[in-house]
């Protein structure tokens, strides 16, 4: 049931038609970071899936993979 995080992220930014520069800006990250999320190579924290659920109005559940609706 679980998806990894890069899995799910990679989907939302296809679904949304937004580049990793356009999510990083509205979240306030680096690109380089959402980068090293789309490969797995970190994951982001608990104020980063804040901002996330907050600047896309998606819940937190989505992200974290538990469910698949928005």
């Amino acid at each position: 049931m679980s998806r990894e995080f890069k899995e799910i992220l990679k989907e939302f930014l296809s679904e949304n038609n937004l580049t990793q520069s356009a999510f990083a800006k509205q979240i306030s990250v680096k690109q380089s970071q959402v980068s090293e999320w789309l490969k797995g190579k970190a994951k982001p924290g608990y104020d980063t899936l804040k901002c996330m659920v907050c600047a896309f109005g998606v819940s937190a559940d989505y992200f974290l993979g538990i469910t698949d609706e928005y």
